[in-house]
């Protein structure tokens, strides 16, 4: 530890963001770099804690915080950048995107602002991509297994990264234009401009890696043939079935899928050309978005940038409290409001709304949603939130484009794992032994086929863990 009294000089401090004014007008990232010494103060910060909760709770990838926040501290960037790539493949992603739980598991969150961790593993490798630190690291020696990884999403990437250093020759299937899974095609460019995934990509070609883009398992390449070329097979897919909103008027058009709308934006920025019906625009359109989330706020975002009329986000759900509920002590994940840069930008945003009906047209097209108010409360015999509506509070909210942002099922990751004959728990996920490898010997799953949806940053570290696990298996000398 550098500084034992770090915590107490210096305040925690963002990074800068553009000007709302001025990021509404692009595709750009919005936030912006920090000066070296700013970064040095903040690594300063880091405690001399004991046990380093940012690490052993807070962190799936068991990132090695305290290590690498001491490195910047001390100026030390190049042993800073070593001690963050022993952990995770792709900081500059998670240092963009990841929600950090790490930080609210620092041990000055029990009563100051946590150290801004997320922001220094962001600068840690850009600085390290800047002085051109980071390159290809091919095999020493070639292991003669194939392996095959179906999904090129962050569960997918690193488990193909870690593959192919270690020996094996290694090809990534996905049935998109573009590889990247949703870090592509699902978060705005906003928040990750794709240049940052594509010079990721270019080193792992040059390590060996293959992609196979627009080749859709079952259909191009069948599932025994996959069984047949590669000695391991991993199934890295991500969720893929929307949770539906089944009330009146569901059938009306200008109703959609929010990963609908995102994907569009981001083909867009590809240059891709797009079909017709999955043209989603907002660009002029009274929008409503039912989810309060992530995914409800990169809509915001992307509605803003192509020009909506008015944007409006609802949520069913209570509003959280402003600080830490009592709740979900320190260390855990706390219940608490969190804004998203997007809501800087525009758009009202609402709680307790319950959506009853999508009102429509003449012509068919959605014109409104009918909603109500509603008011949570437990149930005494179990416990459990319930609500209830609030007499007299039922209104039309206007909108003539709607995007459901309610989070994903897990139905569709039955269906491809029943495809390729595993055996599902009954909350439809695989049946895994200690390696990540199903009941069929030499098929393993990774990412939200594993888990469900869930963070980046956990796919991320379930696509290492799967690839340790097929190196052991390979090892030891096993064939499908």
């Amino acid at each position: 530890m550098g500084k034992p009294t770090g915590f107490i000089e210096y305040n925690r401090r963002e990074a800068p963001k553009r000007p709302v004014e001025e990021r509404i007008q692009d595709w750009r990232e919005i936030e912006l770099s920090m000066e070296e010494e700013e970064l040095r103060e903040q690594g300063a910060r880091c405690m001399e804690c004991g046990i380093p909760f940012c690490h052993a709770s807070g962190c799936p990838l068991e990132n090695l915080i305290p290590d690498w926040n001491d490195m910047v501290y001390r100026g030390q960037w190049r042993r800073a950048l070593e001690m963050l790539h022993a952990t995770n493949n792709f900081p500059e992603i998670t240092g963009r995107v990841c929600p950090a739980p790490c930080e609210p598991a620092c041990t000055l969150a029990i009563n100051q602002p946590p150290v801004t961790i997320r922001q220094l593993e962001k600068e840690i490798v850009e600085y390290g991509w800047q002085q051109n630190w980071i390159t290809p690291q091919p095999p020493a020696h070639l292991s003669g297994y194939k392996c095959a990884v179906v999904g090129s999403g962050p569960a997918g990437l690193a488990a193909a990264q870690q593959l192919t250093r270690a020996g094996h020759q290694t090809t990534v299937f996905e049935r998109a234009n573009g590889i990247g899974g949703i870090l592509r095609y699902g978060i705005p460019a906003f928040k990750l401009e794709k240049g940052v995934l594509d010079r990721r990509l270019h080193q792992m070609q040059e390590e060996g890696t293959r992609f196979e883009p627009n080749t859709c398992i079952g259909e191009d390449i069948s599932i025994t043939y996959l069984k047949r070329s590669f000695e391991a097979v991993i199934l890295a897919g991500g969720a893929t079935i929307p949770r539906d909103l089944p009330i009146p008027g569901r059938e009306l058009q200008g109703i959609h899928f929010a990963m609908e709308f995102l994907i569009a934006q981001n083909r867009r920025e590809d240059g891709e050309q797009l079909e017709p019906d999955k043209d989603i625009s907002a660009a002029g359109r009274q929008v409503l978005i039912i989810g309060g989330g992530d995914t409800g706020a990169d809509c915001v975002g992307t509605s803003v940038r192509q020009g909506a009329a008015g944007i409006a986000q609802v949520e069913i759900m209570p509003k959280p409290p402003e600080e830490r509920d009592p709740s979900t002590p320190w260390p855990q994940w706390p219940y608490q409001l969190r804004k998203s840069s997007s809501h800087e930008e525009g758009g009202t945003r609402d709680w307790s709304i319950l959506t009853k009906e999508f009102i429509g047209d003449p012509e068919g097209r959605v014109k409104g949603a009918r909603v109500v108010d509603v008011e949570w409360s437990k149930d005494p015999a179990g416990g459990n939130m319930k609500y209830n509506e609030v007499a007299g509070s039922e209104r039309i909210l206007e909108a003539d484009l709607v995007l459901l942002a309610m989070g994903f099922t897990r139905e569709g990751n039955a269906g491809i794992l029943k495809e390729f004959g595993l055996s599902v728990k009954p909350d439809n996920t695989p049946k895994l032994d200690r390696n990540y490898m199903s009941d069929q010997a030499g098929i393993f799953v990774a990412g939200d086929l594993s888990r469900g949806a869930s963070l980046v940053v956990h796919a991320i570290a379930e696509g290492r863990r799967c690839a340790a696990g097929v190196d052991d298996w390979l090892s030891e000398g096993a064939k499908l």
